[in-house]
Order: structure tokens, then C-alpha cells, then sequence
């Protein structure tokens, strides 16, 4: 990513620069979804800096921007469940693909939950992940309730002693309100049975300031405490990661990169912010 790389050289340069050199690497900045706000406090940060060691004093200024909530999932003793949120095209089935993978890789009992019922190729497609990395599908009628199928997927997870369990959630409705109120039933219906470990937003790292704008909508309707940052395989810069912790100190939890199972790992703060530099 390297977001900094030019704004690093001009502070170890001359950093009594033309006004309009650092306006451009702000525009820079923003460009890289970082957003305008945090953009413009590198800037003034930046201009303050050290010129001896503008990585290490720039490194600590983006630290401290970062969430103070934990990066760690929080998972019971019992059945840790999980609710995976997000837009339809985030990546989100295959993310909850992904984090079955990961748990059940490290020996643990997972079960998944198809609750994108109004999306046909969703439930078929968490149902071909289940085949293929070996986990149980629990799934309903197409266009059924979403909040049955969860009810039913809790259930049956307490009944069997599953550690992890995984609900997939519809990305869209006919507008907004719909599926703010959906997300809000199922995570009710499901705390009947099983109280709410996490609940992780998808966020697909390619959309930049549209990434930081679903994380606003999402954050007011439910509780999501932590991020699942997708698609940082291709031009993505990940500045987006950032600006979600520094404006709404939501965690980003999780990495997802290609298509494979494999290409999804916990997110590590910092070789983050060290990528940003170097």
C-alpha cells in the first residue's frame, strides 16, 4: 500500500514547501480513502514532524488513530455466534465461508447459517462452501424468514454443542429501513436462544469513501464491533481500514484477499500501519 511513501520524503526533504505541495499530497491522501478529515490532520501532523525519524513519529501519530476497542474476536465458552452484516458485492458470503474455514482449521466445531433467504444464489452458494470446506448448512425456503432460519441455526448449535456458529444476513431489502429492521429482528430472535458474540460488517476495501459510508449506516442501526476488510488483493489501498477506526472506533477484525479459503487472515495492526509506510 505505502499510502505515506511521498509524504515520508518530503518531511525527511524540505518541508518548507509550496503551499500547493502540500495540498496535493493531501489530495493524495484522500484519493488513497483515507477521507478528508483524516487526510488533513496527516498534513498538519506531518508538517509538525521531526525530520530525524518522520516513520517512527509518524507510525505512533497513526497508532494513536487507530480503535482502542480490541482487535481479538470475542468468543464464550459456550457457542460463539457470530452475525456477518454488510451490502450484496462486499464479499460477504464468502467471507462467512472464509471465517467457517479459519475456525474449523484450528480444530474447532463450526455450523453455518444461510440467512440471505431473499437471495437465491446466496443460500446456494454458502450451501457449495459447505460442501467444499465440510461444514453443515443450515438453510430455509427461498424468500423465507431470515430470523427462522437463524433461530433455527442457534438451536440446533446449542443442541450439538457447536463452538462457532456463522449467519449469513441479507445485504439488501427494498430500501434501507427494510433491512436495518431485518438485521435487528434476526439479531433479536437469535438472543433468544444464544446471546451475540459478534457482529462483523463486510466491507469491500476496493469502494473506498462508500466502504467508510456503509460502515456509518450499518454502525447506527446495529451494534457491529468489529470489520471484515475484503478484496485487499487487487488496486485497493486501504487507507478505508483507517478511517473507519479513526471515525467510528470500529475494529477492522479480519483481512480477506482472494478467493481461496486460505486468503483470509486476523488483521495485525501493526503490519498494517508498517505497510502504509514502507
Amino acid at each position: 500500500m505505502a499510502i505515506f511513501t511521498k509524504l515520508i520524503a518530503r518531511i525527511k526533504g524540505n518541508k518548507d514547501s509550496f503551499s500547493s505541495d502540500w495540498s496535493e499530497l493531501e489530495s493524495e491522501l484522500i484519493q488513497a480513502d483515507l477521507g478528508p478529515s483524516l487526510a488533513a490532520e496527516c498534513i498538519e501532523q506531518a508538517k509538525k514532524l521531526s525530520t530525524d525519524s518522520p516513520q517512527e513519529s509518524l507510525l505512533q501519530f497513526l497508532a494513536s488513530k487507530l480503535s482502542k476497542r480490541s482487535h481479538e474476536m470475542n468468543l464464550s465458552k459456550a457457542t460463539s455466534t457470530i452475525l456477518v452484516v454488510g451490502v450484496n458485492g462486499t464479499g460477504k458470503t464468502t467471507s462467512v465461508a472464509k471465517l467457517a474455514s479459519f475456525y474449523k482449521s484450528s480444530g474447532k466445531s463450526v455450523l453455518l447459517a444461510a440467512g440471505d433467504t431473499f437471495r437465491a444464489a446466496a443460500v446456494e452458494q454458502l450451501k457449495t462452501w459447505g460442501t467444499r470446506i465440510d461444514v453443515p448448512v443450515i438453510s430455509g425456503q427461498e424468500n423465507g424468514d431470515p430470523a427462522s432460519v437463524a433461530f433455527d441455526a442457534a438451536k440446533f448449535a446449542q443442541t450439538n454443542n457447536i463452538e462457532i456458529l456463522i449467519i449469513d444476513t441479507a445485504g439488501r431489502l427494498h430500501n434501507k429501513s427494510d433491512l436495518m429492521s431485518e438485521l435487528a429482528k434476526v439479531k433479536r430472535v437469535v438472543e433468544k436462544t444464544s446471546p451475540i458474540s459478534e457482529v462483523l460488517l463486510v466491507i469491500d476495501a476496493t469502494t473506498g469513501q462508500n466502504g467508510l459510508m456503509q460502515a456509518k449506516i450499518f454502525a447506527e442501526s446495529v451494534d457491529v464491533t468489529g470489520v471484515i476488510l475484503t478484496k485487499m488483493d487487487g488496486s485497493a489501498r486501504g487507507g478505508v481500514a483507517l478511517a473507519i477506526e479513526a471515525d467510528l472506533d470500529i475494529p477492522i477484525k479480519w483481512i480477506g484477499s482472494g478467493e481461496s479459503e486460505s486468503d483470509f487472515s486476523p488483521f495485525d495492526p501493526d503490519v498494517y500501519l508498517k505497510s502504509l509506510l514502507s
